[in-house]
């Protein structure tokens, strides 16, 4: 079954492929091609150029790192991420480095990062599934993050599973159609939940 969005209006074919799987093969992602997902996201737009965005990294060559780093998920994303070669975890700083200031874009800025990191992993025939279920107590005790980094989502990054390997539960969602709601209730004109002229 095809994911590829069925989109209302032309878009980058990146954009219509990316999609966020569940089941994920135990394929190895080449070095190389990691650093290319978080040379992606190092180019991402941010105010002030901060580029507040970290990342705390593990793959299954290290079972430590990445067992340290799957105990900083919910117990429900544990269960399925636990088969993703490679684990992250996504934080932003809290204040802007030139003044100390606190950056109200910080976790904005850190999605942009992403994006690029999902657009780059698409581009290279790769998956990543991000995760807003994480512990960042635990992940702050596990790998001694600083006060002014806040620890907000996990990602897990690799190749889709065969459909035939999945447990049911996870093949159920890795078939279900993409859905979006329609851009008149996402894109507004004059007031606030009157859709633009542009979109309507």
């Amino acid at each position: 079954m095809s994911k590829i969005a069925k989109t209302d209006h032309p878009v980058h074919e990146l954009v219509a492929r990316r999609w966020s799987p569940y089941g994920y093969s135990a394929r190895p992602v080449a070095e190389p091609d990691l650093r290319s997902l978080f040379e992606a996201a190092r180019w991402a737009p941010s105010s002030y150029n901060e580029q507040p965005w970290r990342y705390i990294l593990a793959s299954r060559d290290d079972p430590a790192q990445f067992e340290r780093l799957l105990e900083c998920l919910v117990p429900a994303n544990r269960e399925w991420a636990r088969t993703a070669p490679v684990l992250a975890l996504g934080v932003f700083k809290r204040s802007f480095s030139h003044d100390g200031s606190p950056n109200a874009v910080a976790m904005h800025d850190l999605g942009l990062a992403a994006g690029n990191l999902c657009l780059e992993a698409t581009a290279r025939g790769l998956y990543v599934h991000q995760m807003a279920g994480i512990l960042p107590e635990r992940a702050r005790e596990l790998f001694g993050i600083p006060d002014d980094f806040q620890p907000i989502t996990g990602i897990a990054i690799g190749y889709a599973a065969d459909l035939d390997t999945l447990p049911e539960k996870l093949r159920r969602r890795d078939t279900t159609p993409r859905r979006r709601k329609p851009l008149g209730e996402l894109v507004f004109g004059p007031r606030w939940g009157e859709t633009s002229e542009v979109v309507g």
